[in-house]
């Protein structure tokens, strides 16, 4: 790429393993970083009927598609992100992010790249650095035992691993 990219763009593009289809958004990528926004990773991927460029940030998941015909953007602010899914086959893969409610597919990004994103992205769930502000915990158990009904709808509606469902079910148990 280019020598005139930011010091932390340069670092995340080299170690990109394919960069067919975001050329042309890693060069512009610094018109839709926000201040003091720092890039970690980047692979292209394809988001809805476009190809372009998910760059994992400091603050968030970004997919951009720069196009001259036409421009889209698409972020995922990392306290909003609740869970992360990576699924592959031989060359490519698929990550599959939910988050406020809503899920997105990102496909066709390179196996090896991709899933960096997401197990980048699962180590900062895990550590609590990407998680919402947690609202008070709930003082009387019968608060409890609703928390673990929504829980258990929410993991059954697919918004929640089984992973994360035992993780969370066994903080409020430990409350009551």
């Amino acid at each position: 790429m280019s020598d005139q990219l930011r010091p932390d763009i340069q670092a995340a593009a080299n170690l990109m393993q394919s960069k067919i289809g975001a050329k042309r958004e890693i060069r512009k990528l610094i018109e839709y970083l926000w201040d003091d926004e720092q890039v970690h990773l980047m692979s292209g991927g394809q988001y809805g009927a476009g190809t372009g460029l998910v760059v994992l940030t400091n603050r968030r998941l970004l997919f951009v598609k720069d196009g001259v015909m036409s421009k889209t953007t698409e972020d995922f602010p990392l306290d909003k992100i609740s869970s992360v899914q990576w699924s592959s086959g031989m060359l490519l893969g698929t990550l599959i992010v939910f988050a406020s409610g809503n899920k997105a597919e990102i496909k066709n990004m390179d196996k090896k790249d991709g899933k960096q994103v997401a197990d980048t992205l699962r180590e900062r769930l895990a550590s609590g650095t990407a998680r919402p502000a947690q609202v008070a915990g709930p003082t009387a158990g019968s608060d409890v035992y609703d928390l673990l009904r929504k829980l258990g709808e929410l993991r059954d509606a697919g918004v929640l691993t089984a992973e994360e469902f035992e993780a969370k079910k066994a903080e409020l148990i430990r409350r009551i």
